[in-house]
């Protein structure tokens, strides 16, 4: 008699239909993305090549040459004094935006996290301007800053004259090459506007890495005597550094091609007070008919964001892995 106990084997699916159905699953994966990859393949880098081909030719008015230049455009273009101004003011933009956001979104988040009546109505005021486009918010500040309406009647009648972004005075004001170093005084409302606009963004993003830290994490430094300005300080901000660099990056690359903003509330501005690259690339290639010129723009837009971008996507990678 056997006395050995029985198991029932489940029957395996042969290899080669296993095989057949990975394959049948790729071969559907590849002709659903087949029409997004090549659309991405053409207007997206396709043209990134040819912007970048035609910023070596001589196209530089309505009729199309595409004779080689080399290099001659970019020349041309970093002697000018517009694009120096862009850079210095893309510089000043860049710090003071990406500053003021931080402090204001970390600020605006640890008092919301102390779990306040009304929480939820605080949350919707600061989110709402994310709803709005930046022409909007443009076109709202600028009405808002406008030295002759707006809130600047009440300063005028206080006494306190406001130029806003009229003014064309730059501090400190030191110059070098052909521009004045500092900080010009016109993109304090630019700033404004955006960092307005913005803050809800990193308030969010705070916010909800505040909530997704344990409380036991609090509790463990409330035990070992920790004050509730040391337990933010020094347990409980450091945990959100990957939200910094995650806000950071992404202000970076708005700040970086800003263009909306400034063009609906100041335009170059005076002097170039508020200028961007982006600005300049729009009335270089479609006002000044100038399209090598405006395209060498778009490359070195191109290569600024990609220098910042590219880091944080391999960094991501490798977080993923």
């Amino acid at each position: 008699m056997n006395t050995q106990p029985t198991t029932a084997k489940r029957p395996l699916l042969p290899r080669t239909n296993a095989k057949r159905r990975l394959s049948k699953d790729q071969l559907l994966a590849f002709l659903f993305l087949t029409p997004s990859l090549l659309l991405i393949a053409v207007f997206v880098y396709g043209f990134i090549g040819w912007t970048g081909y035609v910023s070596l030719s001589q196209w530089n008015s309505i009729v199309p040459d595409l004779s080689w230049a080399g290099l001659d455009n970019y020349v041309q273009l970093f002697q000018t004094f517009r694009f120096q101004a862009d850079l210095r003011n893309m510089v000043v933009f860049t710090i003071l935006f990406i500053a003021c956001v931080i402090f204001l979104g970390q600020l605006f988040a640890v008092l919301l996290d102390q779990k306040l009546k009304g929480e939820s109505l605080f949350r919707n005021i600061f989110l709402f301007p994310m709803a709005l486009s930046f022409v909007v918010t443009g076109v709202v500040w600028r009405w808002v800053l406008n030295p002759k309406t707006g809130v600047n009647l009440l300063l005028d009648d206080l006494g306190w004259a406001f130029g806003w972004y009229t003014d064309t005075s730059v501090v400190p004001g030191w110059s070098l090459f052909q521009i004045e170093f500092g900080m010009p005084i016109a993109l304090i409302a630019v700033i404004i506007a955006a960092v307005w606009q913005m803050t809800g963004f990193s308030l969010a993003m705070y916010l909800a890495g505040l909530r997704g830290i344990p409380e036991e994490l609090r509790e463990a430094a409330r035990m070992d005597g920790a004050s509730e300005r040391q337990i933010y300080f020094k347990v409980i901000l450091p945990q959100l550094k990957p939200i910094t660099f995650g806000v950071i990056v992404m202000m970076l690359h708005i700040s970086l091609k800003i263009f909306d903003l400034i063009y609906t509330m100041t335009g170059p501005g005076a002097n170039f007070v508020t200028d961007m690259p982006a600005v300049n690339m729009f009335d270089t290639t479609f006002q000044a008919n100038l399209y090598a010129r405006g395209a060498a723009i778009a490359i070195v837009l191109l290569l600024l964001v990609a220098v910042f971008i590219v880091p944080y996507l391999i960094r991501s990678r490798k977080g993923e892995a």
